[in-house]
């Protein structure tokens, strides 16, 4: 009975703590494109790293 006195607690600090790491995630965009870098590994790009860069900085 004495162990729920700590397991309560601590449980709801996890529950707030993990709250707070999901709300972090969706305010700073972590969950705005989830199937971009996907595709991104599956196009072929000829184009050297710099050049490819530039391209997307123009557009």
């Amino acid at each position: 009975m004495e162990s729920l006195y700590l397991l309560i607690p601590l449980s709801v600090l996890l529950v707030f703590l993990i709250g707070l790491i999901f709300w972090w995630s969706v305010r700073s965009g972590q969950f705005d494109d989830l199937e971009g870098p996907g595709w991104r590994v599956l196009q072929d790009d000829d184009k050297p790293a710099d050049t490819a860069a530039e391209t997307k900085k123009n557009n």
